[in-house]
């Protein structure tokens, strides 16, 4: 780290103390919107109350409660909850599940700041102005993206919970455009409030602010199993699973499959559960258990297998801002950026193949290159237009 600051240039010295300033600006400025309000809802919430009753105390619309309790959003907001057939159990374990999805105001700028460092590491200052191609192992030192995801993980996971969360976001997002929630607007804003956090860099909230993608990140960073990290899974297979269980999730969530409309898959695997230390079920306990093994072996498994907004991001890659970009001119196809890649979104850059793996901005592949030619940055520099008008031309 020494030898990277001394090569930083003056430039990226100013660069780098206005960026932490305006982080620590939108930080402030979270928390000081931040609702103070105590939930003291567990306490004041009985079966004996009735659905527009309940619903007020965890200030959510009468419909939403009926649909987390498994009614129909049409039932009755007036009568009691327990001449509805709902029992102390089940009251129980869905205030649990609303008071855990309660958004916490502050984590959306937590989420802001963690991805604007992320822009401004890999883009401005990972890469001193000062040291040369002979010097690139001191150029993005891991500690840059490391301290990140610790803080991700300490403070948009363990002391803020887990809402709101990228995945959380798709699903909310789909809850309501069926209708089984009454706040389309903010859902929709949600979502595309983490979709652009995706495309101003390339699935940047991922892989650099998510608290579980953190995790599981630092975990595959033990070094140990060595020999069977180099072996990754191959993408298509992967992303068949993740890809199919979006589309079932879909099915199952607008009933045509299964029959109940509402009924979310994601929400049987949603690890972020282990945030607020609330595993509501065996399956949820066993995925994040699962996941966190798995990730000792295999980079970000639940991101590659399962995360609704990982696909969703993926997609979203094909316009990314600023990304990995390789100047085909200059690249020898040596295979040293591909060794670094934890997946296979290298291999893809150096043959251009347009669908290929997620790139989580991990910063590995850029002081590797021994010709200089993988780099991070706008898409639409004037290198890349040049290589489309030739491409074009031809």
């Amino acid at each position: 780290m020494g030898e990277y600051f001394r090569k930083l240039s003056g430039r990226q010295r100013i660069i780098g103390v206005a960026g932490f300033l305006v982080i620590l600006a939108i930080v402030t400025t979270g928390i000081a919107i931040q609702p103070d309000v105590e939930k003291t809802a567990p306490l004041t919430v009985d079966v004996e109350m009735t659905l527009s009753e309940a619903a007020h105390a965890l200030g959510i619309k009468g419909g939403d409660m009926a649909a987390e309790l498994g009614l129909a959003r049409e039932t009755p907001k007036n009568i009691p909850m327990s001449e509805l057939g709902i029992d102390d159990a089940q009251l129980s374990r869905t205030v649990t599940h609303i008071l855990g999805e309660t958004a916490s105001t502050l984590k959306y700028f937590l989420f802001a700041a963690l991805s604007l460092w992320g822009w401004i590491f890999l883009v401005m200052i990972g890469r001193p102005d000062n040291a040369g191609t002979k010097e690139k192992k001191s150029w993005y030192p891991r500690l840059g993206y490391i301290i990140p995801l610790v803080l991700a993980v300490v403070f948009c996971g363990f002391l803020l919970g887990k809402s709101p969360n990228p995945m959380e976001g798709v699903v909310k997002l789909l809850k309501s455009v069926i209708g089984v929630r009454d706040d389309l607007l903010t859902d929709a804003a949600t979502f595309a409030f983490f979709v652009g956090l995706a495309v101003i860099g390339n699935k940047l909230i991922c892989g650099w602010a998510c608290p579980f993608g953190a995790l599981q990140e630092l975990t595959h960073n033990i070094p140990i199993f060595k020999k069977i990290k180099k072996k990754k899974p191959p993408f298509w297979a992967t992303n068949a699973v993740r890809g199919g269980l979006f589309v079932a999730a879909v099915l199952v969530m607008t009933g045509l499959v299964g029959g109940s409309r509402g009924l979310s898959v994601y929400h049987q695997l949603n690890p972020f559960n282990l945030f607020g230390l609330s595993f509501e079920t065996w399956i949820i306990l066993t995925t994040v258990i699962g996941a966190l093994v798995l990730s000792l072996f295999v980079y970000r498994p639940f991101c590659q297998l399962i995360c609704p907004f990982g696909f969703v991001s993926w997609l979203a890659e094909r316009v990314s801002l600023f990304r990995v970009r390789v100047d085909h001119d200059a690249c020898t196809e040596c295979g040293a950026c591909i060794k670094a890649c934890p997946l296979d979104a290298a291999r893809a850059r150096v043959e251009k193949t347009p669908f290929g793996a997620d790139c989580y901005s991990c910063a590995r592949c850029l002081n590797v290159c021994p010709t200089d030619a993988i780099t991070y940055g706008w898409v639409f520099s004037k290198k890349e237009r040049r290589n489309a008008e030739l491409a074009a031309e031809k």
